[in-house]
């Protein structure tokens, strides 16, 4: 797996690629938001660990742009610890958050983490359904009636692990402890906001057969419907 490391600070980026290459893991680097932006989006990296600030564009642009068209797992690292900015980097798409000064050690269990979080590749023949919504697997990819419907790497994980559980339901300090990482720090009312977007997401695409059901004081399930 490579991993894209970006950041405007050269001894920063040469610790974690230290880190990082003694952890298995190929490097890319990038020294400022666009190169990073360029850098992610050619199809060959695996995650990528951006620092907010930084020239031509700051992270949370570069975390705004990669989430329109792709799934990218994303570590934010910056030296602003403010709860605000953990929030914003978190609701943008990012898979977890990183402060300065920080154990390079622990970032690299940090990735190790967020990898392993994400959905395996169990053969194209490996799906699971409900109504007219199929999520394939291997791909990583949600189908109504056989359209490909657009979802953050959040959103289609949520919409597994739903799936996946037909009828349970998950609170949302389990979600976030599931999807987000024990130590998540941040407001609980980011599941809210993504399980707001993925139902209107549903919505318009057209799903069928399934609703996701507030389950007041308790959290959120999946359903089956008849319609």
């Amino acid at each position: 797996m490579k991993i894209l490391i970006a950041d405007d600070n050269e001894d920063i980026r040469d610790i974690l690629a230290s880190f990082a290459e003694g952890a298995g893991f190929e490097v890319a680097a990038a020294a400022d938001g666009r190169e990073a932006l360029d850098l992610a989006l050619q199809g060959d990296v695996s995650l990528l660990l951006l620092d907010v600030m930084m020239p031509e564009l700051d992270g949370f642009e570069v975390c705004k742009e990669i989430r329109r068209i792709s799934d990218l797992p994303i570590i934010m690292i910056t030296a602003r610890g403010e709860d605000y900015d953990r929030i914003m980097g978190l609701e943008l798409g990012a898979d977890d958050y990183v402060v300065k000064p920080f154990s390079p050690a622990e970032v690299m269990a940090r990735v190790k983490a967020v990898l392993r979080r994400l959905p395996q590749n169990m053969g194209d023949e490996d799906k699971i359904s409900l109504g007219n919504l199929t999520l394939l697997k291997a791909k990583g990819t949600a189908l109504v009636a056989g359209k490909a419907l657009s979802l953050t790497r959040k959103e289609y994980d949520l919409l597994l692990l739903f799936l996946a559980h037909k009828g349970r339901v998950f609170s949302r300090d389990e979600l976030l402890d599931r999807l987000w990482g024990y130590d998540y720090t941040g407001d609980t009312r980011t599941v809210d906001t993504h399980m707001r977007r993925l139902r209107a997401k549903l919505e318009k695409g057209g799903a069928q057969g399934l609703a996701l059901a507030t389950v007041w004081g308790r959290g959120y399930r999946l359903e089956e419907t008849t319609c």
